[in-house]
């Protein structure tokens, strides 16, 4: 077959045939009289065997190895082009992000783009001080597109520029929310709990209780730790059981406990919270340690039913967590002597 029907065939051109001749990956076998090149079955079976690889993401250099080295490792040259896919796929999505967030700002004209691109930038930088100074000043005083603070906190692993960017982003009126929540079912720990501590800067938003509280069910416990501290500041019952286990592992067990305070306002939590503390000092495994936390409090809550179980607690055999609960008592009967009520 001459060029011009191996062509209409393959559907290769006649250009790539003669590039592919001069490169000797598919050299016609035959010339006619004339001089024109000949194609045999064998050689157009060649080039679709060359397009079929190139349809994979081959160089044409990788091919011609391929084709004509018989210690080629097929499975190695599919690893590198799994690797450069998935590359290519990533930067990709990075360019797809920064549409979107370019879009949803909703640019009235090119500086308004070239504003955002900038910021992007800005956020980008390998200076953590840059990435900072991009978020607290804005030439103009120019909003930063909530959809973009979101993706950044995200990614942000400095605890300096994490903590403006979740400053900035809780002034967004919400906006952003919708990001955060996808991050919070991210594979990623650490992106989980970057995603919690931005949704607990912004507990009014529309559906960060609902975010904060399927976070309780998460298997990482610095995310749960941080969403029941959150809901319960906002007078969620919800978080009771959490906060009442911090309070027993000893883990931000002062912050558990002010918040176990504040909810006990409400009686019927209040009996709650204390029926799950004397729960926790009834364990085989509460130590003098857990005792003494668990006392602790118990001086923070509201309502009758503490100073009974502090009072039981005073007869602890250890003497320490009995003279603490003892000491405890006193301060409830002095506090409740002084109500108004």
């Amino acid at each position: 077959m001459l060029i011009g029907e191996v062509a209409r065939r393959s559907g290769v051109s006649p250009r790539m045939l003669r590039h592919y001749d001069a490169l000797g990956l598919v050299r016609p076998t035959g010339r006619t009289v004339g001089g024109y090149r000949e194609y045999s079955a064998e050689d157009v079976r060649r080039i679709f065997h060359v397009e079929s690889l190139r349809s994979l993401g081959l160089s044409l250099k990788q091919i011609g190895r391929a084709l004509e080295d018989p210690a080629f490792s097929p499975s190695a040259l599919v690893g590198d082009l799994i690797r450069w896919t998935q590359d290519r796929l990533e930067r990709e999505r990075e360019l797809l992000e920064r549409l979107r967030a370019i879009d949803a700002s909703a640019p009235a004209g090119w500086q308004d783009v070239l504003h955002v691109v900038e910021l992007m930038r800005g956020l980008d930088s390998t200076s953590a001080a840059r990435r900072q100074q991009t978020v607290l000043v804005r030439p103009g005083g120019a909003a930063v597109p909530a959809e973009l603070l979101a993706g950044a906190v995200l990614s942000e692993s400095d605890p300096v520029v994490a903590g403006a960017l979740r400053w900035a982003l809780a002034r967004s009126d919400g906006d952003g929310l919708a990001t955060l929540a996808a991050g919070l079912h991210s594979d990623d720990t650490g992106v989980r709990r970057r995603a919690v501590l931005a949704i607990a800067a912004m507990p009014d938003a529309p559906g960060a209780a609902e975010a904060l509280t399927d976070a309780l069910g998460d298997a990482d416990p610095t995310v749960r730790r941080h969403a029941a501290l959150a809901l319960g500041g906002r007078g969620a019952s919800v978080a009771v059981p959490t906060l009442v286990g911090m309070v027993v592992e000893g883990t931000n067990d002062v912050d558990a406990a002010e918040v176990l305070g504040t909810l006990s306002r409400d009686p019927e939590c209040a009996a709650r919270i204390t029926a799950a503390l004397a729960d926790g000092l009834a364990a085989p495994t509460a130590d003098s340690a857990t005792r003494i936390r668990i006392a602790q409090a118990l001086v923070e809550l509201s309502g009758d039913g503490p100073p009974a179980v502090l009072r039981r607690l005073a007869e602890d055999d250890d003497r320490t967590v009995a003279l603490v609960a003892s000491a405890f008592v006193r301060v409830l009967e002095e506090r409740s002597s002084q109500d108004p009520r």
